[in-house]
């Protein structure tokens, strides 16, 4: 158990999923926690106990996830009775181990109803016991906090009263315009009337100009109003000033000979100018090869905004992480996401996608023409379908003929978003000295985390 909770506590960093440095030491375990965990237990039981645990525990998550989809049609239906059958056949392992008698229980019995409700009522999209949790905190919790403690249902129900008529009457005064603005919008506004320069406010408006955000201000993981876009990456606004700015710089920077980094570049000028031409650039002569041998800006982060729907997203569906490429994260160590690469649009799933490891975000000019590139490690697939125990795509750093790592230049426009790895930790114990920020760099293979959010669940399949 204590490994378990070593390995938990080694999960790299991701957008939207919880650390646990302690593992599962936990003083109150709430609903919250439940959902965070399940995103990275399964690498950390494999190898503790017996396959069939593991297996009930895909089927159950694969469960979860199909059933929380944002639409679900009729292959998706078939998708849930299947998880639901081997989730049912799986779990007798726990009765024939001893660990229960009989399986009466009444969560585990509701999710037999699902599919009848889905035809029913629709997609759950997200419908959660928590949500009545939040209500409950409303109506009950923070009215008990407010009376006297003494005889306080009277108190209780007198404070939601005038909760639900404040509720009235603001949905009252929007109506008729009272709550447009602020006060010094309006003042702005009356202004404005007198001065047919001003822009401070439209003509005719009671509405002060709002200016969207930058886009440094959105955390990762955020929910973002938008046109709907299947995914879209962007470098950071602001360059690093005391980073590299030539090729040589950030080839030392990087620990990488110089000419190497400079043929990766020259690689990618060659696809860039020639997408037609059907060549390895690598059997491309030299002289054939365009050179860069101008300035660079370096970025320590992109962002990429993509559709998932079936995750908490704004206007259109759309959803935003950053994608983190720095030398000093949070002044403590250094951070090197990991992401998808769009390998082939005419496959589905993970065949058409790789895997890859940014390890430098940077911009260079070239005949007039700006290119925001990415300089990534590519991970190799360790065989041709997923692991048949975690339901995950296996992983490994990917090396050249030399020994030395697979390295390339790419275009962050084949970038579709972030990906999330959990290390294999095999059956042995792994060294308490291993942090979560060591994660990429200690372990040879790795899982394909498709339990990280809904998104990756319906992609990396």
């Amino acid at each position: 158990m204590s490994d378990i909770d070593r390995r938990i506590a080694a999960v790299a960093s991701f957008s939207g999923i919880r650390r646990f440095p302690q593992g599962r030491g936990f003083k109150q375990w709430t609903g919250d926690d439940s959902k965070a965990l399940m995103k990275v237990y399964l690498p950390a039981i494999e190898g503790h106990v017996p396959p069939e645990v593991v297996r009930t525990f895909r089927a159950f998550l694969e469960f979860c996830y199909l059933v929380r989809r944002n639409i679900i049609t009729e292959d998706t239906l078939i998708k849930i009775q299947d998880a639901l059958d081997r989730f049912h056949h799986y779990r007798q392992v726990f009765e024939k181990a001893g660990v229960v008698s009989t399986f009466s229980l009444p969560r585990q019995h509701s999710m037999m109803h699902y599919i009848f409700l889905i035809r029913l009522f629709g997609a759950p999209n997200g419908l959660c016991s928590s949500i009545t949790e939040a209500k409950h905190i409303k109506a009950v919790k923070e009215p008990w906090r407010w009376s006297s403690k003494n005889a306080p249902l009277g108190q209780m129900l007198l404070s939601n009263q005038r909760i639900d008529k404040l509720a009235a009457s603001r949905v009252d005064f929007t109506a008729r315009g009272m709550l447009d603005g602020t006060c010094l919008s309006n003042v702005l506004t009356h202004l404005s009337d007198n001065d047919p320069n001003a822009d401070t406010a439209e003509s005719g408006s009671n509405h002060a100009v709002v200016r969207p955000r930058p886009q440094e201000d959105f955390d990762a993981g955020e929910v973002i109003d938008g046109p709907t876009t299947l995914a879209d990456v962007q470098l950071a606004k602001t360059p690093q000033a005391k980073r590299a700015h030539t090729v040589p710089d950030l080839a030392k920077e990087m620990a990488i000979p110089p000419s190497y980094l400079q043929r990766l570049i020259r690689w990618f000028l060659f696809t860039q100018l020639h997408p037609d031409d059907p060549r390895n650039p690598e059997d491309v002569p030299s002289a054939l090869c365009p050179r860069h041998e101008g300035e660079l800006k370096v970025f320590n982060s992109a962002a990429a905004t993509f559709f998932a729907p079936s995750d908490p997203s704004g206007i259109g569906g759309m959803r935003r992480e950053h994608i983190r490429a720095c030398p000093l994260w949070r002044n403590i160590h250094s951070r090197n996401d990991c992401v998808f690469i769009n390998a082939d649009s005419g496959l589905e799933g993970m065949l058409g996608l790789e895997i890859a490891r940014i390890l430098c975000f940077f911009s260079f000019r070239h005949e007039e023409e700006i290119y925001p590139c990415a300089l990534v490690h590519w991970f190799d697939k360790i065989g041709n379908e997923a692991d048949e125990d975690t339901g995950m795509w296996m992983v490994r750093p990917g090396k050249r003929a030399d020994g030395s790592r697979n390295l390339a230049v790419i275009h962050i426009e084949t970038i579709y978003r972030a990906a999330h790895l959990i290390p294999i930790y095999g059956t042995e114990p792994i060294p308490e000295s291993i942090k979560h920020y060591h994660s990429y760099d200690a372990f040879r293979g790795f899982y394909v985390n498709k339990y990280a959010d809904h998104h990756a669940f319906e992609i990396a399949f």
